[in-house]
């Protein structure tokens, strides 16, 4: 029987070792790719790095009364929320404010300018057919010819391929991945050389552009649109200068989607703007309901943007793209167009029907996501005029950051002269313990800034806080365990070994209640709360992940050293100051005892 016994002591205490050089690579490899991501330091909230704080004021859209109410205030900012959230952004805040405003404050080190155009564009989203377009023509540019389709307005995508001059670039939207030449940004504006394209998932098939055909290279600067646009639509056309932005903004004025409008987009060179003329909206953004940026890792489109429709949307969307398909560049484009500026505007194959569609066109991948995010969260229930953008100060923050870390640190010491003081020896290892949970803590939140932009706020630095007394506690209730086993009157080797199980399931429990409560916290709150709840979880997290990876097995081999395996005055663990029983003793016995002779002798 003694074999066995051997064998379960050995498989319980392991090879601690093996542990702790396993917690120090991941140490060491997120330390590294902390310093290889050029990030040193985690990103800081706007309450503490300050930030950008935009004030958007709520309109009726034209021919709707009364639309400014509580309710569609709530709506818009649900999808102003995650408008940001999708530009990875985190930590902001989007609130009401009265019974008209809402408020977004960004944190520094987002892209501003970026955030303040996918914040500030919150007119509805609209595709509309493109009538005529103009491409830029700033200084050094010249209008790039629009490529003509074929007499049969067909091709099998499978035939010769067209010459460089006469393939439509740009974007292309379509359910399958078509090979496309240059991609477009939405916030970068259109390129001057973008002819996009849309056909329905499977093949590409009739591809109006691929004839191989070469038109003269010249396009009329002054394009005449046909169908809805009247004599009025062309004389703001061949007026506009879309490089003015008053001019830009006067345009937007009064625009019902019934109705056809003239509009901008910005070129993708950066050097101008395109100008549009746009038939009467066909599909309303709402009927979106789902777009996100894909990479194709099978064909050669490489990122690009995918779209599904509600039931009503993929009956509209079928209808306008059938329309479109037969048509001639430009006519065979649909504009993207949102608070009166076309993002996008991709040419159609043919009709799609079936609800699910993708935009191509060598996007990169910002590009593709900022186009999603503007197809996901572009409806909402009203629109908004950009009030004011305000730079906000950290004046205050780095005040209450300071009062918060000194905090902190005088709490830290408190608690590490308590483990000196009541733990002695033993207090060497809770130290040791929390310097690798604060080193994991700091590196992971250091990276999380990049990565999914984590923004570390006041109550995130409390949070933090509070994770001192949890760790804290674990080493507690494990190094109490092995003290109660001393007690019992066992030496330290088999006392660390039995106290670890009953320790580890009242770490566990405790740890589970912490995260449970930061996991609800964090979801059913927002705004800088969310900060406090994430850095309790992670934290929490890191407890479980230091007490068995470091705490134990580090304790197992100091037991094996004599200062600690001696009990000595300041190991902690000294018998005769824990009030420990004599060592327990197994008594044998031989047989049956002899009577006992209780006549007194004489002596």
């Amino acid at each position: 029987m003694a074999a066995p016994t051997k064998g379960r002591r050995q498989a319980a205490q392991g090879k601690p070792g093996r542990t702790l050089v396993l917690i120090m690579i991941a140490l060491v490899a997120l330390t590294g790719g902390m310093f290889l991501s050029g990030h040193t330091t985690p990103r800081l909230g706007i309450d503490l790095a300050g930030g950008t704080s935009i004030t958007l004021e709520a309109k009726n859209e034209p021919g709707q009364k009364n639309a400014i109410n509580q309710t569609n205030l709530n709506t818009a900012v649900d999808i102003i929320n995650n408008r940001v959230n999708g530009l990875g952004v985190s930590e902001a805040e989007v609130q009401t404010q009265g019974d008209r405003n809402i408020i977004v404050n960004i944190p520094k080190g987002t892209n501003a300018k970026q955030a303040r155009e996918q914040v500030g564009t919150t007119a509805q989203l609209y595709f509309r057919p493109v009538l005529a377009q103009q491409p830029s023509t700033g200084a050094g540019e010249q209008p790039k010819p629009t490529p003509k389709p074929s007499d049969s307005g067909k091709g099998d995508g499978k035939g010769d391929k067209p010459k460089e001059s006469d393939k439509p670039k740009g974007e292309s939207a379509s359910p399958s991945a078509t090979p496309t030449t240059q991609g477009r940004s939405v916030t970068d504006g259109l390129k001057a050389d973008a002819t996009p394209s849309a056909t329905p998932t499977g093949d590409a098939k009739d591809d109006p552009a691929k004839d191989g055909k070469k038109d003269d290279g010249k396009k009329d600067p002054s394009p005449t649109p046909s169908g809805d646009a009247t004599a009025k639509l062309q004389e703001q056309f061949t007026k506009l200068d879309c490089t003015d932005e008053k001019a830009r903004l006067k345009i937007k004025e009064g625009v019902k989607p019934t109705d056809p409008v003239v509009a901008c987009g910005k070129s993708g060179s950066g050097k101008g703007w395109d100008k549009f003329i746009l038939g009467p909206s066909e599909v309303n953004g709402k009927e979106v309901d789902d777009a996100k940026a894909v990479y194709d890792t099978q064909g050669a489109a490489g990122w690009k943007v995918t779209m599904k429709f509600s039931g009503k949307g993929t009956k509209q969307f079928a209808d306008i793209t059938g329309k479109l398909a037969s048509q001639q560049p430009p006519q065979n484009e649909f504009g993207i167009v949102m608070d009166g500026e076309v993002v996008s505007a991709p040419y159609v194959r043919q009709a799609l029907t079936t609800g699910d569609a993708e935009i191509s066109g060598s996007f990169t991948q910002d590009e593709a996501k900022d186009l999603a995010n503007i197809l996901s969260y572009g409806a909402l229930p009203l629109t908004f005029k950009e009030q004011s953008v305000t730079t906000v100060s950290a004046a205050l923050g780095g005040e209450q950051l300071r009062a918060g870390l000194i905090a902190g640190a005088i709490g830290l010491a408190l608690v590490i002269v308590y483990l000196v003081a009541y733990y002695r020896g033993l207090a060497l290892i809770a130290i040791a313990s929390l310097g690798v949970s604060a080193a994991l803590t700091y590196t992971i939140m250091t990276l999380l800034g990049p990565t999914i932009k984590f923004a570390l706020n006041l109550p995130a630095v409390c949070g933090a806080i509070v994770a001192i007394g949890i760790t804290a506690d674990s080493f507690i209730v494990y190094f109490e365990r092995i003290r109660d086993e001393v007690r019992e009157g066992r030496t330290l080797r088999p006392a660390v070994e039995r106290a670890w199980p009953r320790a580890r399931r009242t770490i566990l429990v405790s740890d589970f209640v912490s995260f449970l409560a930061a996991a609800v916290l964090f979801i059913v709150t927002v705004g800088k709360v969310q900060g406090f709840a994430f850095t309790l979880g992670l934290t929490t997290l890191l407890d479980v992940v230091v007490v068995f990876f470091f705490t134990k097995p580090l304790m197992t081999i100091m037991a094996r050293k004599k200062f600690f395996a001696s009990g000595g005055k300041w190991s902690g663990l000294d018998p005769k100051r824990l009030g420990a029983k004599p060592p327990l003793r197994r008594t044998r016995r031989t047989g049956a005892s002899a009577p006992v002779d209780s006549t007194p002798k004489e002596a």
